[in-house]
């Protein structure tokens, strides 16, 4: 019979996940379907009870469920336990085990885009649940040397300590990165603010936005200007989503991220 994926947080309408993965399933020729499901404010517990007893066949995690299901999963993949943050639950035997593909996601879409990580001077700004992701992804894909950025000094320290390779930084640190990341909601919507001065940016530049509403920020046109490389912000959407089907569906799996982004912008459209 059709299996069933979801994705739990609130709120959960405005949700692209149901749109991409179906899609996803579509491209693959499995017989799944994805749906939304609107989890209360500390029921994250109960959804899980609830994932056992209707054998859903796997878990997106959004706000404000990532921690609360890193507590209720049996075990964590690496990445969820240092970040102590679940973004997909899937099945190992009768064990629900929890991932975290969010940072990960991003890596793979730089790499999409033609850009290495390896041995990357990379600029990170923000320091909340979307910058510890991409930090602790860019540390395991072997950047070199990560500036943490943010308005709040005690929040970068602790960001950074994430990995060794982490550090908190000063604005004008920006300047000698070989990649940027703007890791702060800045520039979503109708937001004509910049996270830093486009000044500093060069065109040797690649400059990456995890906002993609709109798809092309105003920082990122801003950097554009200056010559830079630019990255949008939904590729690591498409990208973190490829990683949970590859995980529910096996290795095996046709995993068509053309696809899901497509499916993307017509929803944003």
């Amino acid at each position: 019979m059709t299996r069933l994926a979801a994705v739990i947080g609130s709120p959960v309408a405005h949700s692209l996940s149901p749109a991409i993965h179906r899609a996803a399933f579509a491209a693959a020729g499995v017989d799944w379907t994805y749906a939304a499901l609107e989890v209360a404010p500390g029921a994250a517990a109960d959804a899980l009870a609830a994932m056992r007893t209707l054998g859903i066949g796997g878990l997106s995690v959004t706000m404000p469920h990532k921690e609360a299901v890193a507590d209720a999963v049996d075990r964590l993949d690496p990445a969820a336990r240092t970040l102590h943050s679940v973004n997909t639950v899937s099945w190992d035997g009768d064990q629900l085990v929890g991932s975290s593909t969010d940072g990960a996601g991003f890596v793979a879409s730089l790499a999409d885009a033609g850009v290495s990580v390896d041995g990357a001077k990379v600029a990170v700004i923000g320091a909340g649940g979307a910058a510890r992701s991409v930090i602790d992804a860019l540390a395991r894909a072997g950047a070199s040397d990560i500036t943490v950025l943010n308005r709040t000094q005690d929040r970068a320290e602790a960001a950074a300590a994430l990995t060794p390779v982490a550090s908190p930084g000063i604005i004008s640190d920006i300047s000698r990165a070989d990649i940027v990341v703007n890791a702060t909601s800045v520039g979503m919507g109708g937001d004509r603010s910049l996270p830093c001065d486009p000044e500093l940016l060069n065109d040797g530049q690649t400059v990456a936005d995890l906002v993609y509403h709109p798809l092309e920020t105003p920082w990122l046109a801003a950097a554009a200007r200056r010559g830079a490389r630019t990255v949008d912000g939904l590729g690591m959407l498409v990208h973190q989503a490829a990683l949970q089907q590859r995980i529910w569906l096996g290795d095996d799996a046709v995993i068509d991220t053309a696809a899901m982004r497509a499916a993307a912008e017509r929803s944003l459209s």
